[in-house]
């Protein structure tokens, strides 16, 4: 096997979405040029990447899904659609120049800590051994599609697809069609697809809250008058921000907020959808914000099409031609769309990360992800997550998180050559504490209230949001406090070179 060392100070990213391009662009932007990004595609992007699906765009404003430093100005629209997204991304990649830095169709498969030479050793899917000083995944939450196991789906001779992995080789024209979900991916691709298609099918397991969108193209004048004016865009940019901020509430109680926004929404939907049957299914049982709130403009509208139908009735299984529902009915159909979501509560799997002593992070982990502020984990040195465990958002930007996270890892990294540390390690009881703080907590959150979610585990531990606003998390990530961790001090040169030789 190939063993490859990274040059000077080592620090190996796992992934270019987001999170990896915005550490690896701050990265460079201090100087620091010894890191490498692991790529398991042929193509940076992340989920921007995978999801091609017709209508696939963010549902968060454009100015504020874009990095603080590199803001865009010069979207299309107030709601950015995925091919902008991923051109963006390329944009800072080049700019930033950190093609050189990134190693594609190179999957980490294994990640072992070696306490004596306080280095991570990588396994590569090109059976090859990289080592590393530092590691840092920027994986994310929702990177691994979930289809879910129905009896008989081996029969089905039509074809069949999960939306994350778009068949952009079948044409639905004419097809009967049924999509298994109707959550954040689906409420953008069945509009697209329900006018060419002969019938639809949506199997609903659970109603899901939704408000308009209010989507519309920036003119020219504007994107001329933001390019001209920085100061201009920086401010609408906090606007967004500080609107979305103070919608936080919602999800802490059923106080007025949440009451007057579930009534808007439910205004919304019966001013749209006629069939008073329909409007009763499609009035969620869960508090509003207790799964992702929805935004659309024109789902609610597909469902008033004659060749569409709403299925409540659970799915039994699959024949050759169809589906059979647990009441026996049958629902021939030709391709079968999988709207199911994500393997949201796996973190880095399938990766197998070994730490100290050969602890495997999956068994850390056995009863539910938790790391302290999301990004590290007692006993993996020198191990940092981003968009780890309880950091994901109900009501603002992710990308504002992961500069938060950039930043504290950032810190650390310059603490540690200060105080020359071959490694840090934090201390199991400041993960105790934080992870008992942060769950009692999270008791009090809508998201505790509601059944099922992709927020929680099926033991029903919430591993995936952050409780609280994020300028309280930008708070709590400005400094790294290192008192928190066991600090391990860097082998002079002559004694590192006796430890290696022992």
């Amino acid at each position: 096997m190939a063993v490859s060392q990274l040059d000077g100070h080592r620090i190996a990213i796992i992934g270019s979405g987001f999170s990896g391009l915005c550490l690896g662009i701050q990265l460079k932007q201090r100087g620091l040029n010894s890191f490498t990004i692991f790529e398991k595609s042929d193509r940076i992007g992340g989920t921007w990447r995978d999801n091609t699906y017709p209508g696939a765009c963010c549902d968060v404003p454009a100015f504020a899904y874009c990095f603080s430093f590199e803001q865009k100005t010069d979207w299309s629209r107030k709601w950015a659609p995925q091919s902008e997204i991923l051109d963006y991304m390329e944009h800072c990649a080049r700019k930033y120049d950190l093609l050189p830095h990134l190693r594609f169709n190179t999957e980490v498969t294994e990640a072992r800590w070696d306490d004596r030479e306080c280095v991570w050793r990588l396994r590569t899917s090109r059976d090859e051994e990289i080592v590393a000083d530092i590691l840092v995944s920027g994986v994310g939450q929702l990177n691994r599609p979930f289809t879910p196991k129905i009896d008989g789906m081996a029969s089905f001779r039509g074809i069949s697809f999960h939306s994350a992995r778009w068949r952009h080789d079948v044409d639905l024209s004419g097809k009967r069609v049924a999509v298994i979900g109707n959550a954040a991916s689906a409420i953008q691709f069945i509009p697209q697809i329900a006018p060419a298609v002969q019938k639809l099918y949506i199997f609903q397991r659970s109603a899901n809250w939704m408000i308009p969108r209010g989507d519309r193209l920036y003119t020219e004048a504007e994107k001329e008058r933001f390019a001209r004016h920085a100061w201009l865009s920086k401010l609408y940019r906090w606007a967004i921000w500080l609107r979305h901020e103070m919608n936080w509430p919602m999800f802490r109680s059923t106080g007025f907020l949440a009451r007057h926004t579930a009534r808007l929404a439910e205004q919304y939907m019966r001013s749209i959808i006629k069939d008073a049957k329909l409007q009763e299914i499609l009035v969620p049982d869960y508090p509003i914000g207790g799964k992702r709130i929805l935004i659309s403009d024109d789902y609610y509208q597909s469902l008033n099409r004659e060749n569409v139908e709403v299925v409540t009735d659970p799915i039994d299984h699959l024949t050759a031609d169809g589906i059979v529902t647990r009441s026996a009915q049958s629902w021939p159909v030709d391709v079968i769309i999988f709207a199911t979501g994500f393997q949201s509560t796996d973190f880095l799997a399938p990766m197998k990360i070994a730490g100290r002593h050969g602890r495997l992070l999956n068994e850390e982990w056995r009863s539910g992800a938790r790391a302290y502020l999301g990004i590290v984990v007692p006993d993996f040195p020198n191990l940092f997550l981003m968009y780890g465990p309880n950091t994901n958002l109900g009501h603002n930007s992710i990308i504002f998180m992961i500069e938060c996270q950039t930043n504290y890892i950032l810190d650390c990294l310059a603490q540690m050559d200060a105080s020359r540390l071959a490694s840090i390690d934090l201390r199991r009881d400041v993960l105790e504490s934080f992870d008992a703080a942060l769950q009692k907590e999270l008791e009090g959150s809508v998201w505790a209230a509601t059944d099922r979610s992709w927020y929680k585990t099926v033991d029903g531990r919430i591993t995936n949001n952050w409780f609280g606003t994020t300028t309280r998390y930008w708070w709590k990530t400005r400094h790294a406090d290192l008192s928190l961790f066991h600090l391990r001090a860097a082998l002079i040169p002559e004694a590192q070179q006796e430890a290696r030789a022992a």
